[in-house]
């Protein structure tokens, strides 16, 4: 990898600090940061615990950022009107339907 894409992948995973916690977390799994000399099984279900998070923290950005861009664009098209509470009726319904 070049210093040029090492460097991008930086500032990308800077934009999402949720997702470098988590691949800091997988390096540390990989490089047996804290020494304590796991079995592979041991390693192979931290993994596993690990990625799962990255996945559904990836997701979860992955759906706020589409929900923004669609609201800006919803709120840049003329004639859009924005969901929201209904108005409450002016009058309540008639409980006698024959009047």
């Amino acid at each position: 990898m070049s210093s040029d894409e090492s460097q991008e992948l930086v500032e990308r995973l800077e934009r999402h600090p949720e997702l470098c916690a988590r691949v800091k977390e997988l390096l540390a799994i990989v490089e047996n940061a804290e020494g304590d000399s796991l079995t592979a099984d041991a390693a192979e279900e931290m993994v596993v615990h690990e990625m799962r998070h990255l996945g559904r923290e990836a997701l979860q950005a992955w759906a706020w950022r589409k929900e923004a861009k669609v609201a800006h664009h919803c709120a840049t098209r003329l004639g859009l009107a924005r969901r929201g509470k209904k108005t409450p009726l002016a009058e309540p319904p008639r409980s006698d339907r024959s009047l």
